[in-house]
């Protein structure tokens, strides 16, 4: 039988209807199961990491979570607690995510390893099954 989660503190700058993106972001001086920072967000296209250091390309995947900006703050603060959690158990291949409000979109970028696109999108919808895949850059290696 599994623990059930422990929540961190409360999310700072967080306006749960708000119109800004919220992120994800890595920090290295994380303690070890630390989920990270949320913070407001710039567009996405600034953010998001193409490659790392050595010019690896790095996987991604979006994921929807469709009338969540309809549903009461306490909700959309519990999921994007769940999702904060389920990140953090793979904070060895995530290396940026974020969840934009606005567009009720999760947008997360990790490390190549067969087979991690997978387990993370199966943890993420073992928590939260309203989340729903609709786009990902599958391995390119062959």
């Amino acid at each position: 039988m599994s623990k059930p989660p422990v929540w961190p503190a409360p999310l700072p700058n967080w306006a749960p209807n708000s119109a800004v993106s919220v992120k994800l972001t890595a920090r290295a001086q994380l303690l070890p199961g630390d989920p990270g920072q949320w913070g407001c967000g710039e567009p996405l296209w600034k953010l998001a990491p193409k490659r790392d250091s050595e010019g690896h390309p790095y996987i991604d995947f979006m994921m929807l979570a469709p009338g969540l900006k309809k549903r009461p703050s306490h909700e959309i603060e519990c999921l994007t607690r769940v999702i904060q959690g389920v990140l953090a158990r793979f904070e060895n291949w995530v290396v940026f995510a974020d969840f934009n409000l606005k567009l009720n979109v999760l947008w997360v970028s990790l490390k190549y390893r067969p087979g991690i696109m997978t387990e993370i999108v199966a943890a993420l919808r073992a928590q939260a099954p309203e989340l729903k895949l609709v786009a990902h850059n599958p391995d390119q290696r062959g």
